[in-house]
């Protein structure tokens, strides 16, 4: 028995080994098919950032074609993120047509680069109409993967956007751009600690928490609001739902196992490390998580992983809901991103070190980080801003608006220490190292969890839990990135003055950990975020409390922000102005047609619902006229079905002149919560059969 268990073991370790990456063109499949020098030259490039040289690019596109044709690939596309914030890709087929017949063909320069229509992406801009041409150009850092349906295959190659003049008009080439700018400024702190960077290079990693919700594709058509919206616009809480934290980590359902079965034997296909997966709190919701990548693929991957989700959620009768909050009073989705930073010597910085020296290194990337997010907490806010997520933030585990960060108890305390200059014993008693340096050994797991913080440390990295389940993590990383690289600019500019008028780099670390903390303490908050207390207590420190997405994104709209992205090269002014314009754009567009599919829904399925339920009610009491039975009830009913028809009415009138006159959207989203509060009410007096959508009972539990 002992020896088949074994056996079983190893056959399915040999399994996912064998599959892991199969359908991905990365190290492990050029290793086998490139030539040594080609395989050196472009694994040098990968994990050094170098330039490939063209006659290597010859051999990759080969041999990438050579593979894909294995794998049933007819067509290539180059896979890219446009500021849509989905993916998008053009594809083209392998043939190459002549007189004679044809050819099936793929060149180094079809592989580099590529030239979809540019006009009809948001460009905010950057671009007029007329203008259609841009770029794409091949990501070797991101592996080439390829996309199978029942039909065939298709080879995706991930590659960033770009206008006619080199302009960004995507997520990834502001991503690469702030991970070179990351890169600099930790190598030149890694010098000061006397790291050699020779040769090295420094990058953030990202482990990147998806949730989401599945309910039956049956429900789904049959709620128009979801399908156009991807929320449900109207909708009565079911008397049970969250509130027994039952869902929890419970036992994952047969028919939801098989769905998390096939998608992870999908993901592991194209190379993505997902490892957990479990009930989330809400009835219906849950989440999958991958093992930490470096911060470009693990972004690429998390684009695949949705896309992915989506296919496969129908092939199992069910629809994969990505939206922040799709449904009302209870948890809505967010996205985790849990982002750390590895330094030249291949060691994680946010991670506490055993020796002074590695916990100096340690304590001064934990204050570049708490400096960077109190000076740029608005930015970061404004990267998380969306007409979804804004229904999100502030409740059921989502954070609040105002940006602070978690520290937990013992280090908190390490950094009020320091703050005196008085270094003595753990809160949690033991001594600490105080040599010449006076920088203390920190044990590893020093901190708790606050799934009420937007951005809490949670030993060796940092949880920023603002991001809505369906963003791009492109842009919250490309402001973490650029941040930080600032943080540590300054900090390195500060002790190589130190250093060059001789002063002890012990003592100078010292003091700028000091003076940090005095100046940037405010920002760390370790209670309750959702308290009316830290409300009143963040506006006393002066921290901003953007709550709305217009108010946030005005952080996009400032000096500082232009100032901070063209700096370290990341994003020009003109490409700064252009996000603002099209995130705006798209936050009042989507409350438009919120708005107007409310008013569809209203006028033709619920007041007629509601009409439907009167009529019987009336009828009810007129056909027991001059019988002695009691109907006050019913009319009582009736009476108060009615009143709600006719405030329902006044309400959906009142909205629909708020679209003719062109109101903002955030005047639209009150009157379609009002409308809601009366339709939702509405529901919970009309007859069942005579309601028009499935209820959130049926939605959230028959799956």
């Amino acid at each position: 028995m002992a020896k088949k268990a074994v056996s079983k073991k190893v056959a399915a370790n040999n399994l996912i080994a064998n599959t892991f990456g199969d359908n991905a063109f990365g190290l492990k499949v050029m290793a086998k098919r490139l030539s040594p020098k080609a395989y050196k030259s472009i694994e040098n490039t990968i994990r050094t950032g170098g330039k490939l040289d063209s006659a290597v690019a010859q051999e990759v596109a080969e041999k990438m074609h050579e593979w894909a044709l294995e794998k049933g690939a007819t067509h290539y596309c180059h896979w890219f993120q446009p500021l849509t914030g989905i993916t998008a890709e053009k594809q083209e087929a392998f043939l190459d047509f002549s007189p004679t017949g044809f050819v099936m063909d793929f060149s180094a320069k079809q592989l580099i680069q590529g030239e979809p229509d540019a006009s009809s992406f948001p460009s905010g801009g950057l671009r007029a109409t007329f203008e259609a041409r841009g770029y794409t150009g091949w990501d070797p850092s991101s592996p080439a993967f390829i996309k199978t349906t029942s039909q065939g295959a298709v080879l995706c190659i991930p590659t960033f956007f770009v206008g006619w003049n080199g302009e960004a008009l995507d997520k990834k080439t502001p991503l690469l751009r702030s991970m070179k700018a990351l890169n600099t400024q930790v190598n030149r702190l890694a010098e000061l600690f006397g790291i050699s960077t020779q040769g090295k290079r420094s990058f953030a990693t990202l482990g990147g928490e998806q949730e989401y919700f599945l309910i039956d594709r049956e429900f789904y058509h049959r709620r128009i609001d979801l399908v156009q919206t991807g929320r449900t616009l109207f909708g009565k809480e079911p008397a049970k739902h969250q509130q027994m934290a039952d869902h929890y980590f419970g036992a994952i359902k047969t028919r939801i196992v098989e769905f998390m079965e096939e998608l992870d034997r999908e993901l592991w296909k194209v190379g993505i490390p997902a490892k957990t997966r479990h009930n989330e709190v809400a009835p219906a919701q849950y989440e999958i998580a991958p093992v930490f990548e470096e911060l470009n693929i693990a972004v690429d991957h998390n684009m695949l992983t949705m896309e992915l989700m989506q296919r496969i959620a129908e092939k199992h009768g069910f629809v994969c809901l990505l939206h922040e909050k799709p449904f009302k009073g209870i948890n809505g989705s967010g996205k985790h991103n849990n982002w750390s930073v590895v330094g030249p010597d291949g060691k994680n910085w946010l991670s506490p070190g055993d020796n002074p020296h590695e916990n100096a290194k340690f304590l001064v990337t934990l204050a570049a980080v708490i400096k960077a997010v109190d000076t740029h907490a608005d930015i970061l806010r404004a990267t998380v801003a969306s007409a979804g997520n804004d229904h999100r933030l502030g409740s059921h585990e989502a954070p609040p608006a105002i940006v602070s960060v978690f520290l937990g108890d013992q280090l908190n305390d390490i950094i009020d220490q320091i703050e005196k200059g008085d270094l003595k014993n753990t809160k949690q008693g033991g001594l600490l190292h105080v040599g010449v340096d006076s920088l203390p050994i920190i044990p590893r797991d020093s901190s708790d969890r606050n799934r009420t913080s937007p951005f809490a440390f949670t030993g060796s990295k940092f949880e920023f839990r603002a991001v809505g389940s369906n963003f791009s993590l492109g842009g919250p990383n490309v402001a973490l990135n650029t941040i930080i690289a600032e943080a540590i600019d300054e900090i390195c500019t500060r002790l190589e003055a130190d250093k060059k008028a001789k002063k002890d780099f012990n003592q100078s670390v010292q003091k700028l950990l000091q003076d940090i903390i005095k100046k940037h303490k405010r920002v760390i908050f370790n209670g309750d975020n959702y308290t009316e207390d830290w409300v009143k207590e963040a506006e006393k420190r002066g921290l901003p409390n953007n709550r709305t997405t217009p108010q946030a994104l005005e952080a996009f709209n400032t000096k500082k922000a232009a100032d901070l992205f063209e700096k370290y090269s990341v994003l020009s002014r003109k490409e700064l102005a252009s996000r603002y314009e099209i995130y705006k754009e798209a936050y009042e567009g989507v409350l438009s047609y919120e708005a107007a599919l409310a008013v569809d829904m209203v006028r033709t399925m619920y007041l007629p619902s509601v009409a439907a339920q009167m009529n019987e009610l009336a009828r009810t009491v007129k056909s027991v006229e001059g019988v002695e039975v009691k109907t006050a009830s019913v009319k009582k009913t009736l009476a108060t079905i009615s009143a709600l028809n006719d405030k329902a009415l006044e309400e959906v009138e009142a909205l629909e002149q708020a679209i003719k006159d062109g109101k903002p959207g955030l005047e639209k989203r009150k009157l379609m919560g009002t409308l809601r509060k009366t339709i939702d009410t509405l529901e919970g007096l009309v007859a069942k059969e005579l309601w028009p959508v499935p209820s959130y009972a049926e939605m959230l539990f028959m799956i």
